[in-house]
């Protein structure tokens, strides 16, 4: 068999497989197993995702909190990956954890389990975008004021630069799909050969002076954040987990993966050792040539990142180039993370579950087209980023809470489908020849998944630090109630009656069986 005629014959495997689930093809498979996985790594963007959040840990402790909180909360977030890719071998599709819930559900809740999920995914996304290409802009701003100190940032500068960072992505996202497939790979070199430069230069200049492995290693100090010791550090697993919470976004990438049921599983369950590692050959060099703290913490606009690497480096030169590491990595992110947020929004609106879903389920092209993407979907995401975003003006501080609402969202999205593996009627039987199988392990790693990311979520609705005012107060919980309002509201005048849930075609008996739990 040529290989021109292999490629055609798991293709139609793929488009089988995706008609088994209730689905018609509709777009490119373009992606193999490197290409999700190095996408999932630029969705995570370690180096890039740690240092927008080096305020928070150096609040809540300083270099124990960065060091082994990352450590903690990389172990943890194993489970999550493996449960979560356990679930996507036996039902790859784009539809993820709401498609998920509806086919493990009883017949009378997964209608509404699986509008609720798909809501919070949807939300979870949306905000997870916002926060990651706000993010960007910041370290962006940051960048520029190594070398003018004095500019004063005004919101709506920000703003704009918010902006054109999103623009500039939707070019890729929209006009570009067919290299995004190459861009995931420059991605995952760009990042480790960033990694590489900043290791060896901050070792070689640490112009701000060598901390000792004491230091390093076992500096806490938890005071700026007013939280006893205990719960500072519980606190400082935050941060890290910020950096690991949006794993399960690879999924909406499911149907443009080649034998998806495989693949797009091991890419997430890879992706968390190589971040892990990845993650601590960043931080180890920065807590090793530390600047003062104090002066960190008090570095206006609260991203102290442009001055902690001008201050390691020595000039401005050698800090502006560090941080172009970082903003570079951050774009990429920002790009993989608004692709898959585009899919996310199309695959909820294919099956009603938002208004206009006639508009935003449309794709400019067809599944043979390589260009083809849910133009309409990416759209409104980006839309609704950008009217999130005006509150910047407003009020930075509720504005912050997105972050917080995204990890929240995503992540009790990813709660329910594990939930109901433990506690409902059939538990964990619709597992059993999962492609990607945990075996007789599987439900330990359910319940110390499930565990995590409850914790997870009361983190991400504390405030950083106490006492709290109108400014650091944590609007998390408040933002995430408002969209739960919104889709209960929207459920009641429009779901009731037009969404019917994601197809439930006759359950297939699973072949190729790779069972983990051998290995572990």
């Amino acid at each position: 068999m040529s290989a021109s005629e292999d490629g055609s014959s798991l293709s139609d495997i793929d488009a089988q497989g995706l008609q088994k689930l209730g689905y018609k093809p509709a777009l490119p498979r373009s992606r193999g197993l490197f290409h999700v996985l190095f996408m999932t790594l630029a969705i995570m963007s370690v180096p890039y995702g740690l240092s927008t959040l080096f305020v928070s840990s150096l609040t809540l402790g300083g270099p124990v909190v960065m060091i082994w909180c990352w450590i903690i909360v990389s172990v943890l977030s194993q489970f999550n990956a493996l449960s979560l890719a356990e679930i996507c071998s036996v039902y790859p599709t784009s539809a993820g954890a709401y498609y998920w819930c509806y086919r493990l559900a009883s017949p009378k809740s997964r209608l509404v389990l699986s509008w609720i999920n798909g809501w919070l995914f949807t939300v979870g996304i949306w905000t997870v975008s916002l926060a990651v290409a706000f993010a960007t802009a910041q370290l962006l701003i940051a960048g520029v004021a190594i070398f003018h100190p004095e500019w004063v940032v005004t919101p709506w500068q920000t703003y704009l630069v918010f902006v054109a960072v999103t623009v500039f992505t939707s070019i890729f996202v929209l006009y570009l799909n067919k290299f995004l497939p190459a861009l995931d790979i420059i991605s995952a070199c760009w990042t480790l050969l960033g990694i590489i430069v900043i290791l060896v230069g901050f070792s070689v200049k640490a112009a701000a002076g060598r901390r000792p492995i004491s230091f390093a290693l076992g500096h806490f100090d938890p005071s700026p954040s007013g939280w006893t010791p205990g719960w500072a550090f519980v606190m400082g697993l935050a941060p890290p987990a910020y950096v690991f919470s949006s794993i399960g976004m690879i999924t909406s990438m499911a149907e443009e993966v080649r034998h998806p049921a495989v693949q797009v599983p091991q890419a997430m369950v890879y992706s968390i050792p190589i971040g892990s590692i990845s993650g601590l050959l960043f931080l180890l060099p920065v807590v090793f040539t530390l600047p003062d703290i104090q002066s960190l913490l008090a570095v206006p606009g609260g991203q102290p990142t442009g001055v902690m690497f001008t201050l390691i480096m020595g000039s401005q030169a050698g800090g502006f180039g560090m941080s172009f590491i970082i903003i570079s990595i951050g774009f990429f992110c920002t790009i993989s993370v608004c692709c898959a947020a585009s899919r996310g929004t199309w695959s909820f609106a294919r099956d009603k579950g938002i208004p206009f879903h006639h508009i935003f389920s449309r794709i400019s092209g067809d599944a043979s087209d390589p260009s083809s993407v849910p133009f309409n979907a990416h759209l409104l995401s980006t839309g609704i980023q950008l009217l999130l975003g005006l509150l910047y003006l407003g009020s930075s501080a509720a504005f912050n809470a997105f972050s917080g609402v995204a990890v929240i969202c995503l992540g009790a999205s990813y709660a329910m489908p594990i939930a109901i593996l433990l506690v409902g009627k059939e538990g964990r039987k619709k597992m059993r020849g999962a492609p990607f199988s945990l075996g007789r392990w599987g439900w330990y790693i359910n319940v110390v998944a499930l565990a995590w990311i409850l914790l997870e979520i009361v983190l991400f609705s504390m405030p950083v630090a106490i006492p709290v005012d109108r400014v650091t107060m944590n609007y998390a919980s408040v933002v995430f109630v408002g969209f739960a309002a919104i889709s209960a509201g929207w459920y009641f005048i429009n779901g009731r009656y037009h969404y019917a849930g994601p197809p439930t075609p006759s359950d297939i008996p699973i072949t190729h069986t790779l069972d983990v739990s051998d290995k572990m």
